[in-house]
């Protein structure tokens, strides 16, 4: 049986006190709440008997508090005509260079509390907080390029043109719990830097974190331009969105929450939608596929932080000619991998953050079960109070539940097939289209499905696992998936639009225009080259 206490904790990941999140963040002050706290606890217990610990609380914070926060963000946005959407780039960078600089201090605080809140191990939340650094550093620099390329004027038909990217105004930021820094930056960080203002309410687990940062976003950003809120979701967006004064509602997480959201807003259509949304990606196995690489690609797929990615593949399509042979090695594979805390050395599997998932994945392999399918390993299914461990399902077949839903927990189905249009068809059918891992190695074979499978998903992932990064590359989705595509590069689009002044070309306006440019008065009109 698994263990799911600790008895001895390293004296750097201690909790030795509940911590107090007294502050939130409003028109540039960190207002003390003296209303109800909502607790918070993580699964990982620290007692001999199993018991969850708490962390400390949060403020939970009313409709009027996050109207106050939607008021702050307009003012500083101020009808376009506010000291930040109007700052030069270079100021607005200079602004963002600061914060990343006083966020990198907090890095031992941010990663203790990402092992506890969300039980990730440390070397990925080690990575999780270097990886988010890094993204914005990748983000200034490739906004530097965006505006150098639009530093110029241009003409055509008599008219000459100054195009550049402006702001869309004020953005509601909802992060993810499973990557509550990083996925929630890749959001935040691109809609400021553009010269939005922004309300962020953090995510259900994962919200501790977020409070070591609250005085480097008021250190570094014009008063209002972040507004950092905590509480429960339906209290805080509902009234925001409902007040018609969003322009962008930016959020990582499910479909349903999102289309929620939208449907509060009395003009959708002029809200901007920035979406990464959940998903069901596949992996199909063909018979050639090295097994020794394919497995060991599936084993991180399926189970890096215990499945709880959308990135994660969630579902395995394997050639019955070899099904036999891979199911036995991936089931001792899974078998062998290290239950323990986030801080124990070579932990691949960690308690699980929600506190029902447990019974949520045993009702998926009960029915699975009950309708034909086995557990193919040892160890699949074993529960203590915070964890279960990965059960590999085979036969899976389509009237089950885990071929279904997006499980985004520690349950992998697999299913067999002898054409490769049973794979394809069940893609096509899916209400999701994020990406796909394709393991083979005929080029005659791969190359149609290559073609075919470019037009079901956004990202055809050839002999290795799904994934996000590099962050410089496209990271989107079809049908429920994603709206809108994040990257490094796209992301700083999706958060502007393109804007430009107009003149006809006559002597009038190239004087005017000659004195805009000599007189440097316009922030936006400007041929500087930023270095």
């Amino acid at each position: 049986m698994i263990t799911s206490t600790m008895l001895e904790i390293p004296e750097e990941f201690k909790i030795t006190s509940p911590l107090k999140q007294e502050n939130y963040l409003v028109s540039g002050e960190l207002k003390s709440w003296d209303g109800q706290f909502a607790n918070v606890y993580s699964t990982i217990s620290s007692t001999e008997d199993y018991k969850p610990t708490l962390l400390g609380s949060v403020p939970d914070l009313t409709e009027k508090e996050a109207l106050e926060a939607l008021d702050s963000a307009c003012l500083a946005y101020d009808k376009g005509q506010g000291l930040w959407p109007t700052m030069k780039v270079v100021d607005r960078i200079a602004c963002m260079e600061k914060f990343v600089s006083q966020m990198k201090t907090k890095r031992d605080e941010v990663v203790k509390l990402l092992m506890w809140e969300i039980g990730k191990n440390l070397p990925d939340s080690q990575k999780e907080f270097d990886r988010t650094v890094d993204y914005i550093y990748d983000t200034i620099e490739d906004y530097k390029q965006l505006d150098r390329d639009s530093a110029k004027f241009e003409k055509n038909d008599g008219v000459h043109a100054h195009i550049r990217r402006g702001p869309l105004g004020v953005v509601l930021c909802l992060g993810p719990y499973n990557y509550p820094l990083n996925e929630t930056f890749t959001l935040l960080i691109p809609a400021l830097i553009m010269g939005n203002t922004v309300i962020f309410k953090p995510a259900k687990h994962g919200v501790l974190l977020i409070g070591p940062l609250l005085e480097a976003f008021q250190n570094s950003f014009p008063k209002g331009v972040v507004n950092v809120v905590f509480g429960r979701g339906r209290v805080l967006a509902t009234p925001i969105m409902q007040s018609g004064k969003i322009d962008v509602l930016a959020l990582i997480g499910n479909s349903k929450s999102a289309n929620a959201l939208q449907e509060q807003h009395p003009k959708q259509n002029r809200l901007r939608l920035v979406l990464g949304l959940e998903a069901k990606n596949p992996a199909i196995i063909l018979p050639d596929a090295d097994l020794d690489l394919t497995v060991k690609e599936c084993i991180s797929g399926t189970l890096s932080f215990n499945g709880q990615r959308c990135t994660a593949l969630k579902i395995l399509y394997v050639h019955e000619s070899i099904v036999d042979e891979f199911n036995k090695r991936f089931s001792e594979q899974v078998d062998a991998l290290k239950f323990g805390n986030p801080w124990d050395s070579g932990a691949q599997l960690t308690p699980l953050p929600e506190k029902d998932k447990p019974e949520y994945i045993q009702e998926l392999i009960d029915d699975a079960i009950e309708k034909g399918a086995s557990i193919l390993n040892q160890k699949g299914g074993e529960t203590t109070n915070n964890f279960i461990f990965p059960a590999v399902l085979y036969p899976v077949t389509k009237d089950m539940r885990v071929f279904e839903e997006e499980q985004f927990g520690p349950v992998i189905p697999i299913v067999s097939f002898s054409h490769i249009d049973e794979p394809l068809d069940d893609m096509a059918e899916s209400n999701y289209g994020q990406q796909v891992s394709l393991f083979g190695k005929d080029v005659r074979t791969l190359a149609p499905l290559i073609d075919t499978l470019v037009n079901l998903v956004c990202r055809v992932n050839l002999n290795s696992s799904c994934q996000r990064g590099p962050d410089v590359y496209p990271f989107t989705g079809r049908k429920d998936s994603a709206v809108s595509t994040l990257s490094v590069h796209d992301a700083l689009r999706a958060f502007s639009i393109r804007t430009f002044l107009a003149s006809k070309d006559n002597d009038y306006n190239k004087a005017i225009l000659k004195d805009l440019l000599n007189t440097k008065a316009s922030n936006f009109i400007s041929t500087d080259y930023i270095l």
